[in-house]
């Protein structure tokens, strides 16, 4: 596989897609030609044609935290529905080690991380088994599919998980999306599956994300407390969840919380993906526009692939530092980062790696492509391009960050 080095536009992109600007979160807001409402948002997702759903943990078991098929098996009813009307549909699941911690004689949840891989080696088939049996009743096949962050970090693996996914949704299979939490270790976890759906919706550039939990939707505190009220509309998570109290998971099986699902809704929304929040029980409704849970408006068009790879999935290499100037330029949009900009390089890293490009007092600005190895950038630093071509040759007379593969931050 080819290394996103030498990867051309094309390679990334759908066919014509466009190429777009500087995504940055202070810059959303106006983005649309006119402020979607909340039924023109819940209408796009009854007419999405690729839907990524997310169920966790909480929605799948029992009192006791053992996977309650009977609950599965209705999600799966509502999501067949979905498919049997036209929708291509990604399955992001978790219950792995809650399907296997009681068939390993436990009789809850284990503490140890390596009990609950072993936990989720073992209930990952049968959790698989039991999505195949219940997906069949409608005639839906499904398939497998186990991720690591690696997945995404890495172009690469990036560009493959996003080639089989779009082929075997063009099949008509459903992917069913885990972390592969049997191998997986701390230091390269997604940490939720939350993170990783808002992921795999802009893998599949997927037009919905729905996010199934334990509650009904967004509140503007936890449900428990008196007073508190249902948020059914959210035109711009970005900027408009100020007050709002959120907390983490109280269910004692997931391992995220309201937090986390916000997150993946503003990762959503600048990636021109609306998202809609409720109980799994309302899954159903919620995929057929019905004014269930909580919406959260795109506040930006839809990115490149690439682009949104850089900006939500890429792990930097290093780091270039750039002048007030050059910090100016790109914070205005469509302004590649030049070496007479740069005055500082920090970190090993080649030419196509993503990277940090930060400001002279070590805020991050921006992510990026390098344009050149990081033991090259040394003796550029500084030179404009007449000076680089004249000293070190034509080759060197380009950015250290073209604009084409720098993403705000």
């Amino acid at each position: 596989m080819t290394d996103i080095g030498t990867h051309t536009g094309e390679d990334w992109a759908d066919e014509n897609e466009p190429t777009d600007d500087a995504l940055t979160d202070d810059a959303l807001a106006g983005q649309w030609d006119a402020q979607p409402s909340e039924a023109d948002i819940r209408r796009a997702i009854v007419q999405a044609r690729t839907i990524v759903v997310k169920v966790g943990s909480s929605s799948l078991t029992s009192s006791s935290g053992h996977l309650d098929v009977s609950r599965l098996t209705t999600i799966v009813t509502a999501l067949s529905h979905a498919v049997m009307s036209g929708a291509r549909l990604v399955l992001v699941s978790s219950g792995a080690v809650a399907a296997g911690f009681g068939p390993l004689g436990f009789d809850t949840r284990p503490d140890d991380p390596v009990t609950r891989q072993a936990a989720a080696a073992v209930g990952q088939g049968l959790l698989m088994a039991h999505y195949e049996q219940a997906f069949s009743r409608y005639g839906v096949r499904v398939g497998q599919v186990l991720m690591t962050a690696f997945d995404t970090i890495r172009s690469s693996h990036y560009h493959n998980v996003q080639s089989t996914l779009k082929r075997m949704l063009e099949l008509g299979v459903v992917p069913i999306v885990n972390e592969n939490d049997t191998l997986v270790t701390s230091e390269v976890k997604f940490g939720d599956n939350d993170r990783l759906s808002a992921l795999v919706a802009n893998i599949v550039r997927a037009d919905a994300l729905v996010l199934l939990t334990d509650v009904d939707g967004l509140y503007t505190a936890p449900p428990s407390q008196p007073g508190a009220r249902r948020i059914g509309y959210v035109p711009n998570v970005v900027a408009q969840l100020d007050g709002i109290e959120v907390g983490d998971s109280t269910s004692g099986v997931g391992t995220g919380g309201m937090v986390t699902k916000l997150e993946a809704a503003r990762i959503a929304a600048v990636s021109g993906i609306p998202t809609v929040l409720t109980s799994a029980r309302y899954a159903g409704p919620a995929v057929m526009g019905d004014p269930v849970g909580t919406v959260f408006a795109p506040v930006k068009h839809r990115g490149t692939s690439r682009r949104l790879w850089i900006r939500f999935a890429s792990n930097p290499k290093g780091t270039v530092v750039a002048d007030d100037g050059a910090v100016r330029a790109i914070r205005g949009g469509r302004a590649s980062l030049l070496a007479a900009g740069t005055v500082g390089v920090d970190g090993t890293f080649s030419a196509g790696d993503p990277i940090w490009v930060d400001s002279e007092d070590g805020r991050h600005v921006a992510k990026g492509l390098a344009g050149f190895d990081s033991d090259e950038l040394p003796q550029m630093l500084g030179r404009t391009s007449k000076q680089l071509s004249r000293f070190l040759g034509e080759e060197y007379a380009r950015p250290v960050v073209h604009r084409d593969n720098l993403v705000l931050v």
